[in-house]
């Protein structure tokens, strides 16, 4: 059988790393150490592989997951062999933590090492909004995957205000403090608004990734 689909650049790449884009699209990883992604990630896996719930982990973690509208159901992958993740084609990109910090929308998390530490944060000023407000902490030591629907964009926030839409922010600086701001005023009340109401607002030594996508629209209802 001959066909392009065939073609080297589509078979299984070969490398004892335990982390490894296959492509753009699809990270390969090798198991030995567990590791953590978000459910649903998975697309196929080769050995003796084993996935599981992953809970909160303490009680005040639990307690954030149902106080807040942050959802990020996680699963521990364990064994041995390769296990293969993607999301809806979406850009991958790897970010090693040597003892630092990214906070990460959770919708953008694909995976992560075992070892790295995850709590979820309240943007500040976010009781005016109802959705995009919290986030996942990542700060320790490992890999994290990071998923971007699109070409991403780095803005760095040391120079001036930044301002990104909710849906849009991927992940920034560990060290930043994002608040909610609001454009809204009277007269764009009155006309039916613009229909970018709230964006978060970074300001400080960091940066914040933003992706050429809102995500998938919500459908109106009939």
């Amino acid at each position: 059988m001959r066909s392009a689909l065939f073609s080297e650049q589509n078979q299984e790449m070969q490398t004892n790393e335990r982390w490894a884009l296959q492509s753009s699209k699809m990270l390969r990883t090798v198991l030995g150490d567990d590791m953590i992604a978000t459910k649903g990630a998975m697309v196929a896996f080769q050995g003796q592989i084993e996935f599981h719930h992953e809970g909160s982990g303490s009680i005040g973690k639990f307690m954030k997951k149902m106080l807040t509208s942050e959802d990020a159901p996680m699963m521990r992958v364990s064994g041995r062999g390769e296990v293969f993740f993607a999301r809806q084609a979406n850009n991958i990109f790897l970010m090693q933590l040597e003892g630092d910090s990214i906070s990460v929308a959770s919708k953008n998390l694909l995976a992560m090492d075992a070892t790295v530490h995850w709590d979820i944060r309240r943007v500040q000023g976010a009781g005016a909004v109802s959705g995009g407000v919290f986030n996942l902490l990542l700060e320790g030591q490992g890999m994290v995957a990071v998923c971007c629907e699109g070409e991403p964009l780095i803005l760095d926030c040391s120079q001036q205000p930044t301002f990104v839409d909710a849906q849009a922010v991927v992940c920034w600086s560990g060290n930043l403090t994002p608040q909610v701001h609001s454009s809204l005023n009277m007269r764009s009340m009155l006309r039916g608004g613009s229909g970018e109401a709230f964006q978060l607002a970074f300001h400080g030594p960091g940066f914040v990734v933003v992706q050429p996508s809102e995500g998938m629209p919500v459908p109106t209802q009939s």
